[in-house]
């Protein structure tokens, strides 16, 4: 992987971002590394994410092995 040819990239794709959201959650990144992913999410993901959990504790989820038999045609080869 050639790091700077990374960079450029970065850079060229941050130019062309022209969501806020999206660049709020970049800035926020920037300032503090040391933040949870959590706080950068916004109300409609972590209500999401939450009911996700609820149905999982509730026994609503299917395990990995179901998924993959009931999805395997999608994957790619």
């Amino acid at each position: 992987m050639d790091i700077q040819a990374e960079k450029l990239d970065l850079i060229k794709w941050l130019t062309d971002i022209e969501e806020p959201a999206v660049l709020q959650k970049l800035i926020a990144l920037k300032n503090d590394q040391q933040t949870d992913w959590w706080d950068l999410i916004d109300d409609e993901e972590r209500a999401e994410i939450e009911e996700g959990l609820a149905e999982a504790d509730r026994g609503e989820g299917i395990s990995h092995q179901e998924f993959i038999a009931k999805y395997d045609k999608w994957r790619s080869k």
